[in-house]
């Protein structure tokens, strides 16, 4: 049976907020907050599959996934797991889900068609964010409490590799050729660049206050760090690892997209209650979008494309 994917003419973006347990979704062609979902307990983290038919979120206080349609705006699947579910990432070929259990030092993989888990892999200590390489062959998960990451081999669901980093690493993102993993570390105020062919750090860059989310830029030229302590972004050039900009948002920012075009980044600031819109090309805050009241928007993904 073939499965038509949705046809959405705008490019969404989608909200994770703890404080009020709801999704909200933006309309990024008109900055607008179009639609808020109920989902559980302290969402935290979200992860949209290839197709764009669904978006799975963390509940981080709830030891629950919710499995979002992206047509009908509502939870259809409820998943449980380990202990704190926090970070989570989708493999490339839309078949799996690598979810962080920090409260239990496990990554749980659960099968997409079923929407059931398939296996439970021990890293190191409170595991924190999740990246899998553009091959779907790895994944890098930063451990907050064991200051590493854990590199998983996804076709054996088992832990090849553990990296020493900075201390209390948080974020995660892999460069899009897959040749490097970028690592904040957010009480080292800086960010380790992993070689991944080698799976040694290879280069330690000095950002702001205690930086949190990342993302790369489609084309891998530049990253952008979330610097929840001094509220702002420092933008990294990934060819010199030199920070090249550093951008002022509003209190606390902490989750990061990046339009699929590259134009723009999305930044969710948590004591705000907003998320700031960025111009790339200038590195310039253009827009401010207000999310309700006491929802402390963290987590934040942008759909790949028009479906």
């Amino acid at each position: 049976m073939i499965t038509t994917p949705p046809i959405i003419y705008s490019i969404l973006a989608y909200v994770a907020n703890p404080g009020n347990d709801t999704v909200s979704i933006i309309d990024t062609e008109t900055n607008i907050m179009i639609y808020n979902i109920l989902v559980r307990g302290i969402p935290y983290r979200l992860a949209i599959t290839p197709d764009g038919m669904r978006v799975y979120v963390t509940n981080y206080g709830d030891l629950t996934i919710s499995v979002i349609d992206t047509m009908a705006n509502t939870v259809t699947a409820t998943i449980f797991t380990g202990d704190n579910p926090a970070g989570l990432a989708i493999t490339p070929d839309g078949t799996r889900v690598y979810v962080t259990n920090e409260g239990n030092n496990t990554i749980s993989v659960i099968d997409i068609t079923t929407n059931r888990v398939i296996s439970t892999i021990s890293v190191g200590t409170n595991p924190s964010e999740i990246a899998i390489t553009p091959d779907g062959r790895y994944t890098y998960v930063t451990n907050s409490g064991s200051d590493n990451v854990s590199v998983i081999n996804t076709a054996i669901n088992t832990v090849i590799s553990t990296i020493s980093v900075g201390y209390k690493p948080s974020g995660v993102a892999i460069t899009p050729d897959g040749t490097h993993a970028y690592v904040t570390n957010k009480f080292s105020d800086n960010v380790s660049v992993i070689n991944t062919a080698i799976n040694t750090v290879i280069s330690t860059i000095f950002v702001g206050y205690k930086p949190s989310g990342l993302a790369i830029t489609p084309d891998g030229m530049y990253a952008y760090v979330t610097n929840a302590g001094s509220n702002n972004i420092s933008v990294i050039n990934t060819a010199t690892n030199t920070v090249k900009a550093t951008i002022f948002v509003e209190d606390a920012p902490s989750g990061i997209a990046i339009t699929p075009n590259g134009t723009h980044a999305y930044v969710t600031n948590e004591f705000s209650d907003n998320v700031s819109v960025i111009n790339i090309a200038t590195n310039t805050v253009i827009s401010t979008i207000d999310i309700k009241s006491n929802s402390y928007p963290i987590g934040i993904l942008i759909m790949n494309s028009l479906y």
